[in-house]
């Protein structure tokens, strides 16, 4: 999965469209901690890519200071990550998010410690993630599916289907 291009037009249409309380690209631009989390990214994961790691790090360490958000260089990200509220997102090291997802605060995409290589979740297309969710483990999230608030996911989740719960289960799903 090669992702982390940046359209930033494209992005910064995507927060207008999602936010009700965005005016203009311009206050986005400006005003929101998940797109400047998502800039750095794409910065801090060219240099990762290059073998660049320690570099790449305090740039990502840099941006989690002030944004809240923090994103390991390694991860790879696809188009049009819309990020809301963002603080406290946790998103691993080899954690691959797909084309326009949705990542509420308080969200981690993390590893359980067991698990060498591929630690980290991967997000279909089209995923949201509600607030204070934890998707633990190499699991994949199929595309349009939904992650319930407060839910820790630890199996893979089919696409189209909605997860809530502690431990997750699927309360809904479309075929």
């Amino acid at each position: 999965m090669k992702k982390n291009k940046l359209n930033l037009g494209e992005l910064l249409g995507v927060y207008l469209e999602q936010d009700p309380a965005a005016t203009s690209k311009l206050s986005v631009l400006i005003n929101y901690p998940g797109v400047h989390a998502i800039i750095v990214h794409t910065l801090s994961h060219a240099l990762y890519e290059k073998g660049l790691n320690s570099l790449a790090r305090f740039i990502s360490q840099v941006s989690r200071f002030f944004t809240g958000i923090e994103i390991h260089p390694g991860a790879n990200i696809g188009r049009n990550l819309f990020i809301d509220h963002g603080m406290g997102i946790v998103i691993g090291e080899t954690a691959e998010i797909g084309d326009n997802c949705t990542i509420y605060h308080q969200v981690t995409l993390g590893g359980t410690g067991k698990d060498k290589g591929k630690r980290h979740p991967t997000l279909g297309n089209n995923v949201m993630i509600a607030t204070g969710a934890k998707v633990l483990g190499p699991i994949y999230i199929g595309d349009n599916s939904k992650i319930g608030a407060n839910a820790v996911v630890l199996k893979d989740i089919p696409e189209n289907s909605t997860a809530v719960g502690i431990p997750a289960k699927v309360v809904k799903s479309r075929v």
